[in-house]
């Protein structure tokens, strides 16, 4: 394999939609995320209305790759050999003392090899890796933390009320219906949330379409949101950047499972035809599916046997491992994270955090003070590598890499902050790759974060 990754060399190009194509203004979109869970679990579930009520300061607790242990309402930050690096129960820090009760002298957390190896949820934790549920991990801690209040005992039982939440919000029939909160709050002011891309961008993908790559739109959101999220953020001419786009993908398992399992379907006004197709026979807009069928289609529309794909995405569990270990694809991963820690923004990334609202309007969510998700946390620390305590709670000397940016490296070709990060580029620039001959900072472009640049300098 080569050292070097250009798109030139690509004949198929994939991409994910949100958070990958499509940035959102994080703080708001966080914001209303939170809001639309919380205020489910407190309409409909009984929960205490406090829940709703929020300090700028609260958001420092939101962090991309933590795992909530379902058995004890433990939320962990794993580092990649397994161990736990940080762990809290509810919103509290656990002690070294408590680390060591829960995971004993090596900080071994029980499921590591299941998830390690399959990267899928389970009915014992819940890995948090992408924006859209993120703000969950904020809501069960602070859930945990109530239920301590009260005197109640935690058991996972919290957790079916919270995917009853996610359902609530997130179904596929919610954006017709308009129910839930989220949906109809992005319908009803889609610029608060959603960062149209810039002109490099889109001139990055007809120059693609130009080159003669067939270009993929590979998303879980539902056609409705995928149409409103597009003609926002690329025009209302936006299909035809596109030759296949494919909605409701239900990803992992788009890549996952066979195709009897997972039939491709078309759609009349935005609903599926309960007919599933037997193959992919021309380009268009499709719904669910899965690779193979789309590889006999790409085959065709390319006149190559075998033909070279690369995707975009922001999610190991649903973008990454799966495009990589079962499509055998190239993988470029969005890593927002890189940004907090000091590589270079775009002008479009340094609008992220939202268009300024009138001071009236701001009310209990006043940004003054509230951290952007993909910043470094104060209670977790950088998402690339940590500094554990001792026994004695005191700091290690080695720093050490979190799983989070050993699964980047294993299942990621590369990783940008945004695309807009490389949309000026011509397409035969020569990215290096990742590779296991290779130190853990080469694969970032434009540069390594600081975190993993100073890792790098403490090594021997």
């Amino acid at each position: 394999m080569s050292e070097y990754f250009s798109l030139s060399d690509c004949d198929v190009i994939g991409f994910d939609l949100d958070h990958t194509l499509c940035r959102y203004h994080l703080k708001e979109t966080s914001r209303l995320i939170y809001e639309s869970f919380a205020r489910y679990l407190v309409e409909h579930k009984g929960y205490d209305k406090d829940l709703l009520t929020l300090s700028p300061a609260t958001w420092d607790f939101c962090f991309k790759g933590l795992v909530l242990d379902l058995e004890d309402g433990n939320l962990v930050k794993l580092a990649d050999d397994g161990t736990v690096l940080r762990a809290t129960h509810g919103s509290h820090d656990l002690s070294a003392e408590d680390l060591l009760k829960h995971y004993g002298p090596k900080r071994e957390w029980k499921h590591f090899n299941s998830l390690n190896t399959s990267y899928t949820r389970s009915a014992k934790y819940y890995f948090y890796d992408n924006y859209f549920d993120l703000p969950g991990a904020l809501l069960c801690a602070r859930v945990v933390d109530m239920l301590h209040k009260r005197g109640n005992e935690v058991t996972s039982d919290f957790w079916k009320d919270m995917i009853a939440s996610i359902d609530h919000n997130y179904n596929t029939s919610a954006f017709r219906e308009d129910a839930g909160t989220y949906f109809p709050s992005v319908k009803q002011n889609p610029g608060r949330y959603l960062q149209p891309c810039s002109d490099a961008v889109k001139a990055w993908l007809r120059r693609m379409k130009d080159a003669g790559k067939v270009l993929l739109l590979i998303t879980s959101s539902h056609s409705d949101y995928c149409r409103l999220v597009c003609e926002h953020i690329l025009g209302k001419d936006f299909e035809e950047l596109f030759d296949v786009i494919i909605t409701n993908a239900l990803k992992p398992g788009f890549f996952s499972l066979v195709p009897q399992q997972r039939p491709f379907r078309t759609l009349v006004n935005d609903f599926e035809e309960s007919e599933g197709l037997p193959s992919l026979d021309k380009p268009g807009w499709y719904s669910q599916g899965n690779w193979p069928h789309l590889h006999e289609l790409v085959r065709t529309m390319t006149g190559k046997q075998d033909p070279k794909v690369v995707y975009f995405g922001d999610s190991m569990r649903s973008d990454m491992f799966p495009a990589s270990s079962y499509g055998k694809w190239e993988t470029v991963m969005i890593v927002e994270e890189m940004e907090g820690e000091g590589v270079p923004c775009t002008n479009q990334a340094k609008s992220s955090e939202g268009p300024p609202e009138p001071l009236e309007k701001k009310g209990k969510y006043e940004d003054q003070g509230m951290k952007a998700p993909s910043d470094v946390s104060e209670q977790w620390g950088s998402y690339f590598v940590d500094l554990p305590k001792n026994a004695d709670g005191e700091e290690e000397e080695a720093l050490k890499l979190t799983w989070c940016t050993h699964s980047i490296h294993t299942f990621s070709t590369m990783a940008i902050p945004s695309v807009e990060a490389i949309a000026d580029l011509p397409l035969d620039y020569k990215f290096p790759r990742f590779s296991p001959d290779k130190p853990s900072t080469t694969g970032y472009y434009p540069r390594p974060p600081d975190s993993l640049l100073k890792w790098a300098q403490s090594q021997p």
